[in-house]
Order: C-alpha cells, then sequence, then structure tokens
C-alpha cells in the first residue's frame, strides 16, 4: 500500500516523536502477550501426552476416565491423583504460571494474602489467587473494555457532532442545549447508581457508560463541521446533486477525522480510567473477574500486603502513561505545522488568498 506523500510525513512525525514511537510499540507487545494469556498463566496444561496421544486441555475438555481416572467430570490436572495417572504413561507441558486467574491456591505456606514466593511469583490475593495472572487477564479486559467504548462512543459522538455542526441553526442549538443538561449530570455518582440496580457484567458496563462516553468527541466533529460546510468543495457537491449525508460522511468527515484521530488515544485513557474507578468502588465488572480496580482495592483493604496496591498501581501507571505518550505523538503526527512540507501553504489558506 503506497501512502501519500501528506501521510508519509505523517509517519515520520510520528516516528520523530521517540517516546510515542517506542511507546506504542511497547504496549502492543504488552496487549499482545495479554492476548495470549491463556497460554502464559492457565490451571490446564499446554499439552498432554497420554499413552501414544496429544491432548490440548486450553482447546477442549477431556473427562478424567480418559486418562484412566475414576470420574466422568472434566480432568483436574493439578489433582496429584490425575498427574501421577498421566505421568506413569506420558507428560504434560504446563505454562509459565500454572494459575489461571481464578485458581485458587489450596498450598499456600500462610494464609492469604501470601507474599511473593517462587510458585507464585508476586503473590496471591486474599483470597489465595495467582497475582500474575490477575495482572495478565485485567490488563487484557481493561484495554479490550477501553477499545470497545472508545469505538462505540468515537461513532456515536462523530454522527452527533457531524449532524450539529453540517446543518447549524435551530439543529445545532438543541442540540447544544440538550448536551450542556447531559453533560453537566454528575456522571460517575449516575454510573454507580445504575451499576447498582442491574447487575453488571462487562456489557450491561459497556452500554451504561457508552451513555456518558459518546459525548467527548461532538464538540470537536462539530466544529470542524461548522468551519467546513460553507467551503468551496461543499457548495460543488450540493449543486451536482450530492445529498446531505453523502456530503457529510464522504467529502467533510475525512477532514474533520484529522482532528478527532488526536483524540482517541486520550478517550481510551478516559475510559480505561472509568472503570479501574468503578471495580474500585465495587460497581464495575462481576465478583471475581480480573481486575486491576478490584486488586487495588484489595491492596487498601490489606494494607500487611503491600504487593497488591503496588503491582496493581505500576501496571495502570504503566497502561496509562504509554497511552497518553502514544496520544501525544499522534496530535504530533497530525499537526500541520509538523507536516506540511517547507514553504507549503495549507489549502485553506490558499483559497482565502485567491478569493
Amino acid at each position: 500500500m503506497t501512502l501519500s506523500p501528506l501521510n508519509r510525513r505523517r509517519l515520520q512525525s510520528f516516528k520523530n516523536n521517540r517516546r510515542g514511537y517506542w511507546s506504542f510499540w511497547i504496549f502492543m507487545v504488552l496487549f499482545v502477550v495479554t492476548l495470549l494469556s491463556e497460554f502464559i498463566a492457565n490451571d490446564k496444561p499446554l499439552a498432554v501426552w497420554f499413552d501414544d496421544g496429544l491432548y490440548l486441555p486450553i482447546f477442549a475438555s477431556y473427562p478424567e476416565t480418559d486418562f484412566g481416572g475414576d470420574f466422568e467430570t472434566e480432568a483436574e490436572y493439578r489433582d496429584p491423583f490425575v498427574a501421577e495417572l498421566i505421568q506413569e504413561k506420558g507428560w504434560m507441558l504446563w505454562p509459565l504460571v500454572e494459575f489461571s486467574y481464578d485458581t485458587i491456591n489450596l498450598e499456600l505456606p500462610q494464609p492469604a494474602p501470601s507474599p511473593p514466593s517462587a510458585v507464585n511469583l508476586l503473590g496471591t490475593d486474599d483470597q489465595g489467587r495467582d497475582v500474575v495472572a490477575r495482572l495478565l487477564y485485567g490488563f487484557r479486559i481493561s484495554v479490550l473494555f477501553g477499545l470497545v467504548l472508545t469505538i462505540l462512543s468515537s461513532i456515536i459522538g462523530i454522527i452527533a457532532g457531524a449532524v450539529q455542526g453540517y446543518f447549524g441553526g435551530l439543529t445545532d442549538l438543541l442540540f447544544q442545549r440538550f448536551i450542556e443538561i447531559w453533560s453537566g449530570l454528575p456522571t460517575l455518582f449516575l454510573l454507580i447508581i445504575l451499576a447498582s440496580v442491574v447487575e453488571p457484567n462487562f456489557w450491561w458496563l459497556l452500554g451504561l457508560m457508552l451513555l456518558f462516553s459518546w459525548m467527548a468527541l461532538v464538540g470537536v466533529v462539530r466544529a470542524e463541521f461548522l468551519r467546513a460546510r460553507n467551503f468551496d468543495y461543499v457548495r460543488a457537491a450540493r449543486a451536482l446533486g450530492a445529498g446531505n449525508v453523502t456530503v457529510m460522511f464522504r467529502h467533510v468527515l475525512p477532514n474533520a477525522m484529522v482532528a478527532t484521530l488526536t483524540f482517541l488515544p486520550f478517550i481510551l485513557n478516559g475510559s480505561i480510567t472509568t472503570l479501574t474507578a468503578l471495580d474500585f468502588l465495587g460497581f464495575g465488572l462481576p465478583p471475581g473477574s480480573p481486575s486491576l480496580g478490584e486488586l487495588l482495592a484489595q491492596g487498601k483493604a490489606n494494607l500487611q500486603a503491600p504487593w497488591l496496591g503496588l503491582t496493581a498501581f505500576l501496571v495502570i501507571a504503566v497502561m496509562l502513561s504509554l497511552l497518553i505518550f502514544i496520544g501525544e505523538a499522534v496530535r504530533d503526527a497530525f499537526d500541520p505545522r509538523k507536516t506540511l512540507a517547507p514553504g507549503a501553504v495549507p489549502a485553506e489558506s490558499a483559497a482565502m488568498a485567491k478569493a
């Protein structure tokens, strides 16, 4: 795929911001690693070789009877009896961390929360669950939640801002009054109230937060459409018979997206922060879900176990810092002062000079 000269300059500007450029790659590596959490932290082996047959417990469930046991239920591979049966006729390949996010270690040397050890590298939480596993799964669910919320809220915000800015007049006036009222509501308190009324899960929580998060881009898109709706190319499209929807989303929106894209990393940052805050207060994901905010809450409740709060805080701090650095690099990449060729004049300025 060949990039245009302008996009090449934008890419080069992004690369020139070394902090943002390397933050992007570090964040992507961390995210890809967490996408593979089942292969890194799991209470099931990656592979089992038994009686000249290969079993993949991560992808399929096998009853204990397949390995010479007595029960038709799924094999418990951490059970010493099952492990001994398998080792007699084969072997098991375990992941780096032999615990999933909800696995309780019943062989702790002291009551939970247990400090870091050779078995639990970052210790366990107050229920005996491995902190490394919960951090891996918690990082993944936080980023996925933030990405889905950012995409959906951006779509709604762009459409709302486009309608406001393109039509203007009474439409813009009514929309602005509604947004002023809606944005003036105490968002976090309303989310807490709504989350306490319904039993929260990933999709319910996503829908509740979407009620308020879409307003982040409305003002930016509205301003771009108000500025561009009377440009010559828009008037020409109308004169040629193009409908309002075509003009809005085919001709005006690509120009408005330049400013919009610079906000997306910061919106993602805010989405993750809100989820973490709700989890910390106990109104977020269902109990037992791998959650960074819930780990922070455990650290607050168990001051004698500093590894809980410190590890969760460091992971959240690194994640949000990387996103901020990426956002700054994206902002620089779309800054016309840094992407225009030397001596070039913006198209809008050239049109105004001719007029």
